[in-house]
């Protein structure tokens, strides 16, 4: 009862807050205008982040005293924050705000969440030197991923709703209960903003939302993850799968296109949905399903024998070549499974 209290108190708080924040990003100019590569026709308040870490912040601290196991994330989370408002009202370099969210996630590494070892198959990994670059790269990909499909209202947070109930399922499980609290506190704060960003918004994420979003998730998958004695890394993989198949192919596609990674273009997941015929909506609702779908096969796979896990992974990897292919993520014209499908259908008719 009380993890249902803290959802309904951070979700109403965040449902407060949030016009707050509306009002005073248009009296101090703090908003997104139009331009040829945006879809809105209007400016729209870029305060849904900051909406989101009040109301977290707030219903933090009144579930439990502030302990030190806060700090990596109400510091962090306040100081990516910051720099996605300053990014989001100037514009930053994609390398300033590289070099930021590295600085960021320094917070946590000083705290001791570094991802040192994994055990797949039962075996343990240790990363040795390379622990703390890899949880670097780990949490700044996760930070990225999120920020790269705030691109339809809604999805990014949506998707991380759904991303944020299976890591507090698995948390239940585990008896991690810091980082299910974290996990439903911060599902309640993304539901209330949810209401103001979903399609027709009323406001942004902003890259000072989907930055804090992607950070918090990037320490919960190591907090609730590292000590899991099987396939311990593939769990916020597939939690995030959306993001990841997105921010993957991005980096596929441009680097087959010989441009930059942080050049933005309009060939991620929800465009190429759009471009088949797919409305703003709908696009949302369908990527909503799939993050589900990956969500549930997270927590089965969390409950699987080592058989039942490889057969779950191998049914994801179909699932993301089939994705790919019919949504032409990385502009090629080769769809070998979905033709040899066709194929298999025209066969099965004659």
């Amino acid at each position: 009862m009380y993890t249902l209290f803290l959802l309904i108190l951070s979700a109403i708080i965040s449902f407060i807050v949030a016009p707050i924040f509306i009002k005073l990003s248009y009296k101090f100019g703090f908003v997104d205008y139009p331009n040829h590569r945006k879809q809105h026709a209007k400016p729209m308040p870029f305060s849904g982040g900051i909406s989101i870490f009040v109301s977290f912040v707030i219903t933090l601290i009144i579930a439990r005293p502030i302990e030190p196991e806060y700090i990596p994330i109400i510091l962090g989370g306040g100081l990516i924050v910051l720099i996605g408002i300053i990014d989001d009202k100037y514009d930053l370099k994609p390398s300033i705000k590289f070099i930021g969210q590295l600085v960021v996630i320094t917070i946590p590494v000083m705290f001791g969440v570094v991802i040192d070892t994994i055990t797949p198959f039962g075996i343990t990994v240790d990363f040795g030197i390379f622990a703390i670059p890899f949880t670097y790269l780990w949490i700044a990909v996760i930070i990225n991923a999120v920020n790269l499909i705030d691109g339809l209202d809604g999805l990014a947070s949506g998707v991380t709703v759904i991303a944020l109930a299976s890591i507090a399922v698995i948390a239940i499980l585990q008896n991690n209960i810091f980082v299910m609290m974290i996990s439903v506190i911060l599902i309640g704060s993304t539901l209330g903003v949810l209401y103001y960003n979903f399609y027709p918004a009323k406001l942004f994420l902003g890259d000072n939302g989907s930055m804090f979003l992607g950070y918090v998730l990037g320490v919960l998958s190591i907090l609730g993850f590292k000590n899991v004695t099987f396939f311990s890394i593939l769990f916020p993989i597939i939690i995030l799968g959306v993001p990841f198949i997105d921010i993957t192919f991005a980096a596929v596609r441009r680097y087959r296109e010989g441009v930059s990674l942080t050049r933005a273009d309009r060939g991620h997941l929800h465009h190429r949905l759009q471009y088949l015929g797919f409305t703003h909506r709908q696009s949302v609702i369908l990527l909503y399903f799939m993050a589900t779908l990956f969500a549930f096969a997270s927590v089965i796979l969390y409950l699987s024998t080592v058989t039942g896990a490889v057969l779950i992974c191998l049914l994801l990897i179909l699932s993301v070549v089939i994705i790919v292919e019919a949504t032409d993520l990385i502009g090629s014209t080769r769809r070998p499974i979905l033709r040899f499908v066709k194929r298999m259908f025209i066969y099965m008719n004659r």
